[in-house]
């Protein structure tokens, strides 16, 4: 079974010629290998994550989806180390909804 986390990029560089960036999966922040989908995504944006390597750029709203149900499948006891990673990541994405909720209302 292959499983691909959804992750926030929180910064984009480059190592040895080859596109990586760091990604925030809800508190936990790793380094991943970006050279599949250097040129879609920026920071901020959220990648598919498998293994060390991003596969895909995802929209914020199907991320969430994503959280809700890796959450969902945690409460089955062979998942449970999923839980506190896809608790962390909808909270991470919560807070940034209020704070772009936040920005656009304005003073």
């Amino acid at each position: 079974m292959c499983l691909g986390i959804p992750g926030k990029i929180v910064e984009i560089r480059e190592g040895a010629g080859i596109p990586m960036g760091l990604i925030d999966f809800g508190g936990v922040q790793r380094e991943v290998c970006l050279a599949y989908v250097a040129d879609e995504v920026e920071v901020g944006d959220y990648a598919i994550v498998h293994v060390g390597f991003a596969i895909s750029r995802v929209d914020e709203v199907e991320a969430k989806r994503t959280f809700a149900i890796l959450r969902e499948m945690s409460e089955l006891d062979e998942l449970e180390w999923m839980k506190e990673v896809a608790e962390r990541a909808e909270a991470v994405a919560e807070v940034a909804d209020g704070a772009r909720a936040a920005r656009e209302a304005g003073p």
